[in-house]
């Protein structure tokens, strides 16, 4: 073991995340156990426990730790939920809600990236999640509803797809809005189609693909 990770890892958990209000003791337990720094690019990885945006490739990024660390309380896991993650990204996020649901779905239209975080979580012999290549937005058809739907990627607005595959009685996080101020937002479904909305915090974040604002030109 390397103690300066595990310490940089710790420091992570204790003065970043836990700073930012986050005080789920397991959220705090599970991201530390996971070890984030072999979910991060290779050049990137003396900044694993940055408190920062890294960049994954094609215009994506890993979200900072304490963004991470607001989602996943507020998601308010059980243990018990079958869960969508639209945009697994480096497989970071995707292994925490493994550890901390029943089952993970997850998607991502960049075919490197699956690839990439399906061998980190058999690495971790983490086997209740499932990594597939599918864009969201337009082309993804699950095979059924979920507990807790978790996007990655900013939406202008949130497509009604999404909200369609979402359980009365769930949940799903979203980052909203026009760049550079969005809202990370938690959404509870009612039942009916019915949705109450509860804001946690502002963020910036690159966008899904067909879920981005149209440019706009002027003369």
């Amino acid at each position: 073991m390397n103690m300066n990770i595990e310490q940089a890892r710790h420091n992570m958990t204790a003065w970043q995340v836990r700073g930012w209000e986050v005080l789920d003791r397991r959220v705090l337990e599970v991201m530390e156990r996971v070890p984030r720094e072999q979910f991060v690019p290779p050049a990137w990885r003396n900044l694993a426990f940055a408190d920062m945006a890294l960049p994954l490739g094609h215009g994506e990024c890993m979200m900072p730790p304490i963004v991470e660390g607001r989602l996943l309380q507020a998601l308010a896991l059980t243990g018990r939920e079958d869960v969508l993650e639209i945009g697994t990204g480096s497989g970071f996020l995707t292994a925490c809600l493994a550890r901390l649901a029943r089952r993970v779905a997850s998607i991502d239209k960049h075919e490197d990236f699956i690839d990439v975080a399906r061998k980190r979580l058999r690495g971790l012999a983490i086997d209740n999640a499932e990594p597939v290549a599918a864009e969201a937005v337009h082309g993804y058809q699950p095979g059924g509803v979920f507990d807790v739907i978790v996007v990655t990627g900013a939406v202008l607005s949130v497509p009604g797809r999404f909200a369609r595959w979402l359980k009365p009685g769930g949940r799903m996080f979203v980052i909203r809005g026009a760049s550079p101020v969005m809202e990370a937002v938690l959404m509870h479904h009612e039942g009916e189609g019915r949705f109450r909305e509860q804001g946690l915090f502002e963020t910036d974040l690159p966008y899904l693909e067909h879920a981005a604002p149209e440019p706009h030109f002027s003369i």
